[in-house]
């Protein structure tokens, strides 16, 4: 049985696009509920005004949250706020309880939910790092100290130092390991790269109803349910799309305000697949009261990974779960006629309305920047043809028996575009002199 409790107020109403303090106190349960085995028995917010340097909240607020642990015999409190060392011990000596904040419950979930060796490598790294300033609250033993000889620890060595020591020796060898895995990736990244099928991203907050629309796309069995964190490992599928383009698409693991720094770092490998994507579809509840804030702290850790976006042919925004939405809201109809004018494209991945709308807008958006060009190479120039094959898609291929010649039509990614114009410039097959420029 677990308490939640939410610091809000006047310190807290210093960030940027604070949300209500209802709807702070809504996900923390949420976060709570995330987690199996876990039962929430009582929640309340509290309006501060200044932030306590030792406990966080005040005296009053205290006193009524130790009443209701002696009462219902509750064994962890759940502090919605990120919670200092010192205050995190405090608390837990005032209650005589474990107390977790926003940041260890984050990783409590995470640690739970992470399937691949990389997500669990990852979580355990982002995990000590976060224990490392909190090892002083976990011996009850800091005062005693051990003999001992040799370079593994000096006497006189407390037992603080020798843990703080093998923490870190752990820390080292998981980023070794995680460097390995991270190559690993690489190469799989880079051999995506080669084939010529765009990459497109699905990006948002956590149960904004990605993984469901990656479900609906692909024909995929990927978990998807009214969990927060549901999805924590990439997945990656190839799609055919209805007018024959391939594309690779990738559900990424669900954002969340004020995502702990360590979390951020330690799946930064895991976000490349949003850095490198062609097309960023960022996945909004539109239903969802706080809908707004959730999209400006989406935005926000895009920029964090140097994504421009407010770059619409590059970022394109979902509004999910109009089937939410209350009965004659516009946004409920608006699919077809779609403008991309900076507002989101309506669709529920629950029902499926305004799927094959989406579809067909994202085939329009990756063959607007693509460029098809006819490309005739004689027959002493056919060793060039590895190449096409390797970075672009061959379309059509034509053989000419009497000369040895070969025409073919291709499509040119903007990326690949400067590399093609020095190599096939002078065999493009146009009318125009200006079309070997367009593949730039």
């Amino acid at each position: 049985m677990v308490p939640i409790i939410s610091a809000y107020g006047a310190a807290a109403g210093q960030r940027t696009n604070p949300r209500t303090a209802e709807a702070r106190l809504e996900e923390a349960v949420g976060l709570a509920n995330a987690i199996s085995d876990l039962e929430v028995v009582y929640s309340n917010h509290f309006n501060l005004r200044k932030y306590r340097p030792a406990t966080l909240i005040g005296q009053g607020a205290l006193d009524e949250v130790k009443q209701h642990i002696t009462e219902k015999g509750i064994k962890l409190l759940i502090v919605d706020h990120a919670l200092t060392p010192i205050q995190q011990r405090n608390l837990e000596k005032a209650l005589e309880i474990k107390v977790l904040d926003r940041t260890g419950i984050i990783l409590e979930i995470f640690g739970e939910r992470a399937q691949t060796k990389e997500g669990r490598l990852q979580v355990e790294l982002a995990h000590l790092n976060y224990q490392k300033g909190r090892l002083v609250r976990s011996w009850t033993h800091l005062e005693r100290q051990r003999g001992g000889g040799g370079f593994m620890g000096g006497p006189g060595e407390t037992q603080i130092e020798s843990d703080r020591r093998m923490l870190q020796q752990r820390i080292k060898s998981l980023e070794a390991a995680l460097a390995d895995v991270r190559k690993t990736r690489d190469l799989h990244r880079k051999n995506r790269k080669r084939k010529p099928h765009p990459i497109i991203a699905l990006v948002g907050y956590t149960n904004a109803g990605k993984s469901t629309l990656f479900n609906r796309i692909t024909n995929a069995n990927v978990m998807a349910e009214d969990l927060l964190f549901a999805t924590l490992d990439p997945t990656l599928r190839e799609v055919q799309l209805p007018h024959g383009d391939t594309v690779i698409l990738s559900d990424t693991v669900g954002f969340v305000s004020e995502l702990p720094h360590d979390l951020v770092a330690a799946f930064r490998a895991t976000l490349e697949e949003v850095i490198d994507a062609d097309l960023i579809v960022h996945v909004r509840d539109i239903a969802h009261d706080d809908s707004d804030a959730q999209a400006e702290d989406v935005k926000q850790i895009l920029l964090d990974l140097k994504v421009n976006t407010g770059d619409s042919s590059r970022v394109l925004e979902v509004w999910n779960k109009i089937d939410l939405l209350p009965a004659g809201d516009p946004r409920r109809e608006s699919g077809p006629n779609f403008t991309g004018d900076g507002a989101g494209f309506p669709v529920s991945a629950q029902t499926g309305k305004g799927i094959a709308e989406l579809i067909e807008h994202i085939e329009r958006k990756i063959s607007e920047k693509r460029t098809v060009l006819s490309v005739h190479l004689p027959m002493e120039e056919l060793g060039r043809l590895y190449w096409l094959y390797e970075h672009a898609e061959v379309l059509n291929r034509v053989e000419n028996e009497t000369d040895g010649s070969v025409l073919l039509t291709v499509r040119v990614d903007p990326k690949n575009g400067p590399e093609f114009r020095n190599k096939f410039g002078s065999f493009v097959k146009t009318d125009s002199e200006d079309v070997a420029s367009t593949a730039a």
